[in-house]
């Protein structure tokens, strides 16, 4: 087995397409846009942040901060499509372009800046080529895109680089940004701290706080989120100051998540001089007969290559951070991508990454950049670039798992599931609002949210709009929430102390305490109550009006009971158990 050795960073060129999420849906930037996911803004037009519309907002405060707002939901798979034409327009540049996410690409420029005239010169011609092909996708048409929508960073390493061109000055016709080589640790050392939780998401987004649930569908939990609020904690604010730390004592305090940290704070790359070349026998393949030339036909074998991948490479005890993926058609031409993950490539990731790519080749136009191959696909291969030692478990001092171990763990088993029922197989809770007991929680796909980094907290009526945006819900049920939700009302009878039916008022007032409660002919007596918490809501809307009372009681029994009274009809909807 080969071992690549790299005593310096290798110097990078890194591509970053601003606002690609809102490019890749077709939405003019001169409009105020926001792209969501899970209810959170990902993504914004500089229309809309003048607004005071940024990343992190909840749908409903963005709303409120720009009536005009047009809000799109995100697709992952229709920005990895749509950034295929800018790949491919960089091709007769270099063919080592390494794609990281959709809207942001990388190679190496030792070769192609001795070819084209040093690194300056590449830079412009990068700008040139990719604004020619963003263009065709705006409004502006193929004259280009608009200034400061792309921009280009030179650094030693791709963090560095990948900081150098989202620092670039969007007022510039021509955003670039070289750093000289050997100077990178200079660049870096006034970054702030938190560009090491995710780097693609903290740097030059624009106003406002960064949104970390982004990555859930970009690329899976921060690696050193909640390091950088520890290193914050000890008076370490910036890059620099962390860089001078000596690295024996950093390695024995924060462990190897902090000394990869600390390579990137020090300008270096994030991987040791370890890396091994893999060799080709870790490669897999899927023959595909007949030929196909749709995504419905080719996406099934993502799901088996990336597993059969990750399998071989699990037995040997190593993780794949660069991975090509290669497909060959009927006509005997071949196309290849590579595709580089920031931390190490789940089976689920590496299969979400094969299926954009067919999809960005079969969708080509013919005649572009990206033109589309002239015969059905009939092999598709998957070959590790780079691989790394695999993360072992750590077990705590009793010998069970930690904590964020266990989190894993449920992370790891929810995407085998997606994998092997379906997207939308696997769902988990998300705070929603409403005024309605029903309504305080949504079921929403676990690939939708941060499984990581989540909190499913209720929010009281009486709150005040907090820094996320979530508003107060006037007429809500006061804490506690009821601890299960019945499927279906259960019809109840309500008596007062002399038999009567007790009533409410359309003021609120009651005809009489409750004092006992029929349920299917059996009475309990009321030993404690609370209420009536009167809602009448969408009056303007006949079908989907409520008016109703709702009380808290507790039955001798020692069941607390939530009764509501609509209609004249008395029904218990939620149990407090």
């Amino acid at each position: 087995m080969t071992v690549a050795v790299r005593t310096l960073p290798v110097r990078t060129l890194t591509v970053w397409c601003a606002d690609w999420p809102v490019i890749a849906l077709g939405c003019s930037l001169d409009e105020p846009v926001a792209v969501v996911y899970a209810n959170r803004v990902v993504a914004t037009s500089p229309t809309a942040r003048e607004h005071g519309v940024v990343r992190g907002l909840r749908r409903r405060a963005a709303q409120g901060r720009c009536v005009e707002l047009k809000v799109c939901e995100r697709d992952l798979d229709r920005e990895a499509r749509t950034f295929e034409p800018v790949l491919a327009a960089l091709d007769d540049v270099t063919p080592g372009v390494e794609v990281t996410r959709p809207g942001t690409c990388a190679f190496a420029t030792r070769g192609p800046a001795r070819y084209f005239g040093g690194e300056a010169a590449l830079a412009e011609l990068v700008l040139a080529r990719t604004g020619e092909a963003i263009g065709e996708l705006v409004a502006d048409g193929p004259e280009g895109a608009p200034a400061g929508m792309v921009r280009v960073g030179i650094a030693d390493g791709p963090f560095a680089a990948l900081l150098a061109a989202r620092s670039a000055d969007p007022a510039r016709a021509d955003p670039i940004t070289v750093v000289k080589p050997g100077h990178s640790p200079e660049f870096l050392a006034p970054m702030p701290i938190t560009v090491l939780d995710r780097p693609e998401l903290t740097v030059g987004s624009g106003p406002g706080p960064a949104n970390r649930s982004e990555s859930a569908k970009n690329s899976g939990p921060a690696k050193h989120s909640g390091l950088s609020d520890v290193l914050a904690r000890l008076g370490l604010h910036t890059l620099g100051a962390f860089a001078a730390l000596e690295a024996a004592d950093v390695l024995a305090r924060f462990g190897n998540e902090g000394m990869s940290a600390h390579r990137l704070a020090k300008g270096l790359d994030e991987r040791s001089p370890k890396g091994r070349l893999p060799p080709p026998d870790w490669s897999v393949a899927n023959e595909i007969d007949p030929p196909a030339d749709r995504i419905d036909r080719v996406a099934f074998c993502a799901r088996s290559l990336a597993d059969e991948l990750h399998q071989r490479l699990w037995t040997e005890g190593v993780e794949c951070v660069r991975v090509a993926i290669s497909a060959e058609t009927e006509h005997g031409e071949s196309m290849v991508r590579v595709w580089r993950h920031e931390g190490a490539f789940l089976a689920a990731l590496t299969a979400d990454r094969v299926r954009w790519q067919l999809d960005g080749w079969l969708s080509g136009r013919v005649g572009g950049s990206a033109a589309r191959p002239t015969g059905g696909i009939t092999r598709v291969v998957l070959a590790p670039q780079e691989v790394v030692a695999a993360g072992g478990r750590q077990l705590d001092f009793w010998g069970s798992s930690s904590a964020n171990e266990i989190d894993r763990r449920a992370a790891r088993v929810a995407a085998r599931l997606q994998g092997q029922l379906g997207a939308d197989a696997v769902r988990v809770p998300v705070y929603h609002g409403g005024r309605h007991h029903n309504e305080q929680l949504k079921l929403v796909p676990s690939a939708d949210v941060e499984l990581l980094s989540r909190s499913v907290a209720a929010v009281d009526s009486g709150a005040s709009v907090g820094a996320d945006g979530v508003a107060p819900w006037p007429g809500a049920l006061p804490a506690p929430s009821p601890t299960r939700v019945l499927s279906a009302p259960c019809a109840v009878e309500l008596f007062d102390a002399d038999g009567a039916v007790v009533t409410v008022s359309g003021r609120g007032f009651l005809s009489a305490p409750p004092h006992s409660l029929t349920d299917n002919g059996r009475s309990s007596e009321v030993v404690a109550w609370a209420g009536p918490w009167l809602l009448d809501e969408r009056w303007w809307d006949d079908e989907r009006h409520c008016r109703q009372a709702r009380f808290q009681l507790l039955t001798a029994d020692g069941l607390a009971r939530l009764v509501t009274l609509e209609s004249g009809q008395w029904a218990v909807v939620a149990i407090w158990d």
